[in-house]
């Protein structure tokens, strides 16, 4: 039997494809490339240039384990098969999936710059974002840098900036002294002990599924870890105030995130201040979007359908 995620791996394309959505390597600038699943729609016939679409835009920003669509494949499928009438975007961050660089810059600043020069030449300029753990920091980022371009946004399992004193915090919460023995497990126990931390209530699953998941879920480990290093701010560094954000901010959270706790989220909610609204889900964990897909879309769509 193969590795049950690199059999899948066809199965996702085709599923997506089915759902209109086509896959699209965008060459951000010479050495850096990012890889997209976007409307086949809005692909041009010659695969050079996007065409316009009046529809607004949503893209999904994935956290730090797995690409963009095994975070958010739940969330694009029910977005694409409701009547609410979105383009959808999911990009796999750089070192995720197919994206790639080879520049030496790690931080959220330059995931955002890049990510937002890849939606430019889709010809994209106006989108709400939807942001998972470390996708919700570039996201947060992004709005910050980019202003005009982010019109809304929905914040799950995050904060705005890892800051020194929430880092400590959080690792100290889960039993972890730095953050790549969390995330980048070299051991098969590791994969165990991050998906049940990130769980609620963590399912049985057999074997396999944790050593086919050990095999493919941590490739570019080097640059990952570089990732990680550069994430962390000094508290004295930290540039981001509630002024920073003009945008609808929604945070859509976990009630058991063993990560970024429930008065994490509410602090969070205080500093961005009159502009944010948050919501728990009832029995879900720091991966929220997977383990109550139901619920979690069910209030994302309502926010969107109310912008």
């Amino acid at each position: 039997m193969g590795n049950i995620f690199v059999v899948m791996n066809p199965i996702l394309n085709g599923v997506m494809k089915a759902a209109g959505m086509s896959s699209q390597l965008v060459e951000i600038e010479p050495g850096t490339t990012m890889h997209f699943w976007v409307p086949t729609k809005s692909i041009h016939p010659n695969n050079k240039l996007p065409n316009k679409s009046s529809k607004p835009a949503v893209v999904f920003v994935h956290g730090f384990v797995a690409n963009g669509i095994i975070n958010w494949l739940f969330q694009v499928l029910s977005l694409r098969a409701s009547r609410l009438d979105f383009d959808v975007y999911v990009p796999d961050l750089l070192f995720f999936g197919d994206s790639i660089t080879t520049r030496p810059e790690r931080s959220t600043s330059f995931q955002a710059e890049c990510l937002a020069k890849g939606m430019m030449k889709l010809g994209v300029e106006k989108f709400s974002l939807v942001g998972l753990s470390y996708g919700g920091m570039v996201g947060f980022k992004l709005a910050q840098l980019y202003p005009h371009m982010v019109e809304s946004m929905v914040m799950s399992s995050t904060v705005i900036e890892m800051t020194e004193s929430i880092s400590n915090a959080s690792l100290k919460n889960i039993g972890f002294t730095n953050w790549p023995d969390f995330l980048l497990p070299k051991t098969i126990s590791g994969v165990k002990v991050l998906l049940s931390i990130g769980s609620h209530k963590l399912p049985w699953l057999p074997e396999f599924f944790y050593k086919n998941f050990h095999e493919v879920m941590f490739s570019n480990r080097k640059e990952k870890v570089e990732l990680l290093e550069a994430l962390v701010v000094s508290d004295k560094d930290a540039t981001i105030t509630p002024s920073n954000y003009s945008q609808r901010i929604y945070l859509l959270c976990g009630d058991d995130d063993k990560i970024f706790n429930m008065a994490v989220s509410d602090n969070m909610k205080e500093k961005l201040g009159e502009n944010a609204t948050i919501q728990y889900i009832k029995d879900a964990g720091h991966l929220v979007q997977l383990e109550r897909p139901c619920t979690y879309n069910h209030y994302l769509k309502e926010f969107l359908s109310n912008l």
